[in-house]
């Protein structure tokens, strides 16, 4: 937000009151999408969830602290009630009960299981009905310990410790793509509105000389040195310049609000960009690409958690098909007393010791055959996960051999135009003085405008691959340095 706030007040009023203008080179263009425009502010939203999923587990893993408390159950009703002697009754009941239990508990991500230990207080007061009179009796338990341990059962725990990380990891480094991404995408935005305002300035260009030479030719047909077809095809070519600027200022109105939006612009703007003057000369190492790409891709990591997710099922798969079993234990002091004090003298040790067991005795081979499931899913991810790794790096390698093509094509173009240019001047000056007709001087306009678009198209393709790169590796060749960076706040 500070990056746009500080374009913009460099922002040149140029049409007016509404409409201002603003200068801008591509690298400017890419930092100001970076900054804060609509697709940023997504991929932040992202992984702000991602952020607080990661730290929600995290804390399955501390531990935590309840509170429970009844304060108060107060209990006024008629209720059937079984008499010594077996009979039932209705009878008039009227207590309160008061509790509070404070307890801590830690789950173990080691064996899947859990320790807890608590202390509590509990009192209730009876009454006074025509039954029974008024009493008030206190239940203390100064501190229980216990544990709940599984076994031979599948420990989530385990697997989430070692899952969970490579999830959020992926999706720190699928931030730092999404902002490539955005670069990309600038890159490809500012080009177009770039082409847009050349072709503007050459079909104004080309307007103005096909005017010129149309008047120039009504004079010469005047004085019968011209066919009147000759003068006809030179009005057309006018005509068609004209209506070529018409679809050109199009363009430009269509390129510029799609850039505009895109940057997350609200003012009416006008856009004036600088091309890019100088073609980066370093060079492209693939190792180095393929090193960088497999360290800073979410890819990478996405494949890897693929592998693991695998691997957990087939466990599981495994151990739910197996013997059950839980150990329940629990240690604790108690004592009861009318009074408050009296609950604490003397507490009376309890003690609880239970064991579960779940075993199948036929299943028709159902749990067979969900481990065999688990098995051919673990092989068919382990195979597409090689297929795709081998595909991402066959990419790197023809993005890097690729990118110096790239760069030659662009010499060679700017080249190609400068050539057009000198040679559709020299043919125009033949004509005017009468040394070649008006087919010549159309073939070396159409060359000219062929060898414009030639250049742009190359210097466009130059850069979007620069932008590629730089997103397929997350790294930065020009200066050296990785592109992953933690946003603020996270």
């Amino acid at each position: 937000m500070k990056l746009k706030l500080l374009l913009l007040a460099w922002v040149i009023p140029f049409v007016g009151w509404s409409q201002k203008q603003l200068q801008l080179s591509l690298p400017e263009v890419v930092a100001l999408a970076q900054s804060d425009a609509p697709d940023v502010l997504l991929a932040q939203t992202r992984l702000s969830n991602n952020y607080w999923i990661y730290q929600s587990f995290l804390a399955d893993y501390k531990p935590q602290i309840d509170l429970n408390a009844n304060l108060p159950n107060l209990n006024r009703v008629i209720e059937a009630i079984t008499l010594p002697d077996g009979t039932q009754n209705f009878v008039p009941r009227s207590f309160m009960n008061n509790s509070v239990n404070i307890s801590l508990g830690q789950d173990i991500a080691l064996t899947g299981g859990r320790v807890f230990v608590s202390t509590g207080l509990e009192r209730i007061d009876i009454f006074k009905t025509n039954i029974v009179d008024a009493s008030s009796s206190y239940f203390a338990s100064p501190i229980s310990v216990g544990f709940q341990q599984p076994l031979f059962r599948f420990n989530e725990l385990k697997w989430n410790r070692e899952i969970e990380p490579l999830r959020y990891k992926e999706a720190t480094l699928s931030f730092a793509e999404n902002m490539e991404s955005v670069a990309y995408d600038a890159a490809e935005l500012f080009f177009d509105v770039l082409i847009a305002q050349l072709n503007i300035e050459a079909t104004e260009k080309i307007k103005a000389n096909a005017d010129t030479l149309y008047r120039i030719s009504q004079g010469r047909f005047e004085v019968g040195r011209i066919a009147e077809t000759e003068l006809l095809q030179i009005e057309l070519s006018a005509q068609n310049a004209n209506a070529s600027l018409a679809q050109a200022t199009l363009d430009l109105q269509t390129s510029t609000e799609r850039l505009r939006n895109f940057l997350g612009i609200t003012e009416g703007v006008k856009f004036e960009l600088k091309p890019p003057s100088d073609i980066p000369t370093f060079a492209i190492d693939g190792n180095i690409a393929l090193t960088q790409a497999s360290q800073n891709r979410s890819q990478n990591i996405r494949l890897q958690r693929l592998l693991k997710e695998a691997e957990r099922e087939v466990v599981r798969a495994e151990k739910e098909a197996g013997i059950n079993a839980n150990v329940f234990g629990q240690f604790g002091l108690s004592q009861t007393d009318p009074t408050l004090g009296g609950a604490y003298n003397n507490p009376l040790d309890q003690e609880r010791l239970s064991v579960g067991i779940q075993m199948p005795l036929a299943d028709w081979g159902k749990a067979k055959a969900r481990q065999q499931i688990a098995k051919s899913n673990q092989e068919l991810t382990q195979m597409n996960v090689e297929q795709e790794w081998v595909n991402f790096e066959r990419e790197i390698l023809l993005k890097v051999n690729q990118f110096d093509l790239v760069r030659n094509q662009v010499a060679l173009a700017g080249r190609s135009y400068e050539i057009s240019q000198k040679r559709q001047d020299i043919t125009r000056k033949r004509y005017l003085i009468g040394k070649i007709g008006i087919t010549d001087l159309n073939i070396a306009i159409n060359e000219q405008d062929a060898a414009r678009v030639g250049y742009i198209t190359a210097l466009r393709r130059f850069w979007l691959a620069y932008y590629e790169l730089r997103n397929l590796c997350l790294y930065d060749f020009e200066n050296g340095q990785s592109l992953v960076k933690k946003p603020e706040g996270f």
